[in-house]
């Protein structure tokens, strides 16, 4: 089937804006965009808009969060500059009013997280959708880009051929690379990098890690809770950290939201030295001292097993995890196993795929946007969310980021089409 045409003059005089993608950072894009009296068409690859929007609010939609203002930023490490000066146009109060607007209420959690009253993603989502289609919003599905047409025009592919849409500027908001049965796949990548745009390579971003365990504890011990437990890491700059939490022993390795939290550091070491050492202190009630005098108590006829349940409460994955680093003779000495237990050391080899991470790093470089996130390679073609190249840890920060951006772009935009022809 050959290629159509979408062209013309925008409607009644408006001008014609294209958004690229039905995420988060997309459709706020266009609602901002139509907010302003542009005509506003969104184009979706898959067969409905805000698909990882509704995943990621399955067990609860954390859809920002109540740190002060310099400390949010701070949690997006090498780009906090920049991530920062999107919240100062859109920040996290901002976020929870629009929210307000679609009828949903908001409250601060006790980790200082805040989500939805009703904690469900669906509600706004139908909400949201149905007000954009009601104010006049275009929703164009299964209508995946191709990149540019000779002429400048967009391409697609949709299921009556191919589509060349003409466009005053283009909102490029295509997502990361995780999730991509959702439609986060990167595959945008290749074009934009034939389009002389720079990008940094997507990796895996609050994601688990590669451990290497024997098949005996991996088949005993995957999917076994550990909390709460204290990680201790370095960054690549040799500076020490800790951070207390709750993570999971999968069957490759280990994951769950305090890896999560710190899975960029741990990412980069492995990217430097091939491999990162995280360590656990699996009894973080319990003083070295301590536990030293609990363990060399004489056990008598128990097994070491059992005189570690009953001396110092480990048992289960830990005292599996234990027996896996040092071995089934070094469980007989007292000394090792207490300071084992206090600071046990896993060698991440790697870290897990990225379309089983829950986010994504890498994308267009921001050096290749001006301020207002326009391409400096192609103007008048602007770029939002999780395309870009920064990336956060769970705890609202991702979604804040995506709605912020977006209305850096909507505003950029704007500002374009305001410029003489």
């Amino acid at each position: 089937m050959g290629e159509t045409t979408a062209s013309g003059a925008a409607q009644a005089g408006r001008r014609r804006v294209a958004v690229v993608g039905g995420g988060t950072a997309g459709l706020f894009a266009a609602e901002r965009l139509r907010a302003a009296g542009c005509e506003v068409h969104v184009f979706e690859a898959k067969g409905s808009a805000g698909r990882k929007f509704l995943v990621a609010g399955k067990g609860g939609l954390n859809l920002t969060h109540s740190d002060p203002p310099a400390l949010f930023a701070s949690r997006y490490r090498e780009r906090a500059g920049e991530v920062a000066s999107w919240l100062e146009a859109f920040d996290a109060d901002a976020l929870r009013a629009w929210a307000l607007g679609l009828g949903v209420p908001t409250f601060v959690g006790s980790s200082g997280r805040v989500f939805p009253d009703d904690l469900k993603a669906a509600p706004l989502l139908r909400g949201w959708v149905r007000r954009l289609r009601a104010q006049g919003v275009h929703l164009h599905v299964h209508h995946r880009w191709t990149g540019w047409a000779d002429d400048g025009r967009l391409r697609f592919d949709t299921p009556d051929g191919g589509l060349a849409f003409d466009a005053d500027a283009t909102v490029l908001a295509l997502g990361g690379g995780s999730w991509p049965q959702l439609g986060s796949d990167g595959a945008w990548q290749a074009l934009l990098r034939d389009a002389g745009i720079e990008v940094a390579p997507l990796q895996p971003a609050n994601c688990g890690f590669d451990v290497g365990w024997s098949p005996h504890f991996a088949a005993r011990h995957a999917g076994a809770p550990l909390k709460p437990v204290i990680a201790h890491w370095r960054e690549v700059d040799g500076s020490a950290h800790a951070l207390q939490g709750e993570c999971v022993v999968s069957e490759h390795g280990i994951e769950g939201s305090l890896v999560y939290a710190i899975s960029a550091p741990l990412r980069e070491r492995i990217a430097r030295e091939g491999h990162a050492i995280l360590e656990l202190d699996l009894v973080p009630g319990r003083e070295l001292a301590r536990l030293q005098h609990e363990l060399a108590r004489p056990r008598g006829k128990r097994s070491v097993s059992e005189h570690l349940r009953r001396a110092a409460g480990i048992d289960g994955a830990r005292a599996g995890l234990l027996r896996e680093v040092l071995g089934a003779d070094a469980m007989h000495d007292p000394a090792v196993v207490a300071a084992a237990a206090k600071r046990l050391p896993l060698r991440l080899l790697r870290a897990r795929p990225i379309d089983e991470a829950i986010s994504s790093a890498g994308g267009i470089r921001l050096e290749a946007l001006d301020r207002q996130l326009m391409l400096r390679a192609r103007p008048g073609t602007f770029a939002a969310g999780e395309m870009l190249d920064w990336e956060a840890p769970t705890g609202g920060y991702l979604l804040t980021a995506c709605y912020a951006s977006a209305h850096v772009a909507a505003a950029g935009v704007l500002r374009w089409l305001s410029m003489p022809a």
